[in-house]
């Protein structure tokens, strides 16, 4: 297990060199993305809509059941919020970034678009590794299945994480198996067993991020979420996922059916 190291920034274009580099492996980390000010916003925003919905006892956001657990005092938590652009004006505006709009390059020749209103829209990942835990860590997984359950054909998208805490490698986060994006399709759907599979992979990296930072990855990349080694406050890490897709646009509002895979991953997580 490696460490991955990048210094990129995002300027006002995508330069020949991140284009280069997302091509070969599937995965690039841009630092500095938000400013402090912006990831403390963000922040009180997720709260905002953890107390709103906690009180209002929502199950489902748009068919997408929403993933509870405990923090360390023992308080109900929401650890993965779905569609939270669309209940919120600042996270609404952050996808209307037009630095976000520079990404759809690395989708060329498809046309990319941000689906705020599609697959779960702006998730939010709020890991905490607590003994009550039920969600500090996911098991091996590529993102492209998914079509597979909704009856269509795999299309290229992106998964863009825009990280909110202190993440450094040796204490878990995010970790990647570089250049699998390329894999065949048997590989795609049978390389690693999805979301059970949480082992170490000699081949894999991660990365130490920071408040601010922006990681994406192709979503045929095979890649997971290691556990913290720290309990508590120590632990946390809170990453907002950003789809960006590609394909016939497929829209979802509260009328919207629970899709098949939620109801498997909901078994596997931990």
């Amino acid at each position: 297990m490696n460490k991955w190291e990048s210094n990129f920034q995002m300027g006002e274009t995508l330069t020949q060199d991140q284009l280069e580099n997302f091509e070969k492996h599937g995965v690039i980390v841009f630092r500095n993305f938000l400013t402090a000010e912006k990831v403390k916003l963000y922040l009180e925003e997720i709260k905002r809509l953890e107390k709103t919905w906690l009180e209002e006892k929502r199950e489902k956001i748009n068919g997408i059941p929403l993933k509870f657990g405990k923090d360390e005092l023992g308080n109900k938590t929401i650890q993965r919020l779905s569609f939270t652009s669309l209940f919120s004006d600042a996270l609404h505006e952050l996808l209307n970034d037009e630095r976000l709009k520079q990404l759809f390059s690395f989708l060329i020749p498809f046309d990319g678009r941000i689906a705020e209103n599609e697959k779960d829209g702006l998730v939010v990942n709020n890991y905490l590794n607590t003994p009550n835990s039920k969600f500090s860590q996911m098991g091996w997984h590529t993102d492209s299945p998914r079509d597979l359950f909704l009856g269509q054909k795999i299309m290229p998208m992106l998964n863009v994480g825009i990280h909110l805490d202190e993440c450094l490698f040796e204490n878990g986060g995010l970790r990647v198996l570089p250049g699998t994006h390329k894999q065949g399709f048997l590989k795609l759907l049978f390389g690693k067993k999805y979301f059970i599979d949480n082992k170490d992979d000699k081949d894999e990296v991660g990365f130490d991020i920071h408040p601010g930072d922006l990681s994406v990855h192709d979503g045929r990349l095979w890649h997971r979420v290691k556990q913290s080694p720290l309990f508590g406050e120590a632990s946390r890490r809170r990453v907002m996922y950003v789809p960006i897709v590609t394909g016939k646009y497929k829209p979802k509002d509260d009328t919207s059916k629970t899709p098949f895979y939620h109801l498997f991953t909901s078994k596997v997580h931990k």
